[in-house]
């Protein structure tokens, strides 16, 4: 058993000891149960097991003491006596706390003049002379009489300003002035009968009276030099009232009386004020683009949002599905064009012309379509007002200008011929005596032309003839007018060609019988080219 080194070592004050041999360092339990609750219970011995002195005291003990030391030394100390109370009212009294808190404020200004306060100022008695002027002899002689001025307010100048109407009202027996406004029906603005109550009007004022509060104190006397009176209200002159400048442009016939008797004025005419209309200017349409026809251009300038130009429908519906068809050639320089010839086509319901070119083979030009419908305009015709071609510019012999290209009316068809004979008056005598020299000369060269064709063309006479078997074995078989009609429909351009499909299928719809063998080679002889059938030469086989 190894023996403390420092027992028996006296513990001097100053110096402590400790045990370099002790290991155990733990605290004692301070808490205990009883009956179930937590009690705190003090330490029977010390850190590490050590045995605690009899009369050892806790931590809190301790520190009590070191409280007290003073109060065992000295005694209790005395309290202070309370301070005196002083309410804020009393403590702030005539105190302002702004620039301590950094805010400056503007030097005293001089307080405004109140016009009470200084009369107040004046002297007690102050006797003022009475004036000859007799206000309750004013008052007898003029009760209920009005002087009535006419005037206008002229605002235009100001944005979103008008010419408003008003009257003026002076009222003789004390000299106030109302402004009435005049309401016209609809006029869409609120039904507010005054644009100024009665008072009296102030003409020139005082230098004083510029910083007078007005919209706190009435003007008095002493701060008008002078005020609006009858002569001031003139017919033919301007005044200014609260910043408008009102013109008297008539009065009443009682007014009229009054400036007369009182003032010697007798001339006080009606002063015309209605302003004239400007005249309504001319809608000039702008130059034409060279797209579409002008009436069409010429609808984007009449509304915003364009509309069709209207159609003649009484014209459409007469002249409906009425064609006049005119054989033309081409002048040309380049002899490629000398033997080109075109098929005018002018539709009298919308006179509008088409032109087509059949095509021809091992001619180098693919034909078809040249000018799809619409209305050409004559070279000589202004723009703005253009002139169209009419059906009595077409006649043989006559030279139409398409669009910079010319062409030679050559022939017309027997539809076109009685056209022009139930409507010679539309005709010149020209075009009329042109149509009969043409028809004479058909008739002297028919005979010499059927020999020449027979010839030159024996295809012909096989189609002719073929046609007639055609028409003897089918006689009762008749819708000549109806196909006729279905072809055309869809023939746009009058060429008097369709393509195939659109052929068998009118074909189909009458029932022709296109099975048959001679059907079958009428639609092989009218074929030209892969794709279109001449139906001219096809429907004259199924009329009687």
């Amino acid at each position: 058993m190894v023996s403390n080194p420092v027992h028996g070592l006296p513990f001097l004050p100053g110096t402590s000891f400790k045990d370099p041999t002790k290991t155990a360092f733990h605290r004692s339990q301070t808490l205990g149960y009883r009956n179930g609750y937590a009690v705190v219970r003090r330490p029977t011995v010390g850190i590490g097991g050590e045995r605690l002195q009899v009369n050892q005291l806790s931590q809190a003990e301790l520190d009590e003491l070191a409280n007290k030391a003073p109060v065992l030394t000295y005694g209790q100390p005395k309290q202070a006596p309370p301070a005196e109370f002083i309410p804020a009212h009393v403590a702030f009294d005539k105190k302002v706390y702004l620039e301590s808190q950094g805010i400056e404020l503007n030097p005293p200004e001089k307080m405004a003049l109140d016009p009470y306060t200084e009369l107040r100022k004046q002297p007690l008695r102050k006797y003022v002379t009475p004036s000859d002027f007799d206000q309750l002899k004013q008052f007898l002689t003029f009760d209920k009489q009005v002087l009535r001025f006419y005037a206008i307010w002229d605002d235009t100048d100001s944005m979103f300003g008008e010419c408003r109407t008003y009257i003026i009202h002076y009222y003789l027996m004390d000299g106030t002035v109302e402004i009435r406004e005049v309401h016209e029906r609809n006029d869409g603005r609120d039904p507010f009968p005054l644009l100024m109550n009665r008072q009296r009007m102030p003409k020139v004022l005082t230098e004083n009276a510029k910083n007078f509060p007005q919209c706190v104190l009435e003007i008095s006397d002493q701060e008008v030099l002078e005020w609006y009176t009858a002569k001031d209200f003139i017919v033919g002159k301007p005044l200014t009232i609260l910043g408008r400048s009102f013109f008297i442009y008539d009065c009443d016939p009682f007014t009229r009386q009054f400036y007369k008797e009182k003032f010697g004025i007798s001339d006080l005419p009606r002063i015309d004020v209605s302003k004239q209309e400007p005249p309504p200017i001319k809608q000039e349409l702008p130059p034409y683009n060279g797209y579409g026809l002008v009436e069409d251009s010429a609808q984007n300038c009449f509304a915003l949002i364009p509309k069709a130009p209207k159609k003649d429908i009484v014209k459409m519906l007469v002249n409906d599905n009425k064609v006049l068809r005119y054989l033309a050639a081409l002048e040309s320089p380049i002899p490629e064009d000398k033997d080109r010839r075109f098929i005018f086509s002018y539709f009298l319901a919308t006179d509008m012309i088409s032109i087509f070119e059949p095509p021809v083979r091992n001619s180098g030009i693919i034909g078809g379509k040249y000018l799809g419908r619409t209305k050409v305009v004559k070279p000589y015709s202004v723009v703005e007002n253009p002139i169209y071609y009419g059906p009595s510019d077409f006649f043989v012999g006559a030279i139409i200008d398409v669009f910079g290209h010319r062409f030679v009316i050559l022939d017309i068809d027997e539809y076109v011929r009685k056209y022009m004979e139930s409507n010679a008056a539309q005709y010149s005598p020209e075009a009329l005596s042109s149509i009969q020299n043409h028809v004479q000369k058909q008739e002297a060269s028919a005979p010499e032309l059927e020999n020449k064709q027979a010839k030159e063309e024996p295809g012909m006479q096989e189609l002719e003839s073929l046609i007639d078997t055609i028409q003897k074995q089918l006689k009762d078989y008749s819708c000549k007018d109806n196909i006729r009609e279905a072809f055309q429909a869809h023939d746009k351009e009058a060429s008097g060609y369709v393509d195939r499909e659109m052929f068998f299928k009118i074909c189909e719809s009458f029932n022709v019988p296109i099975d048959e063998s001679l059907v079958k080679e009428l639609i092989r002889m009218c074929s030209h080219g892969e794709d279109r059938i001449d139906y001219y030469n096809f429907v004259r086989a199924f009329s009687n």
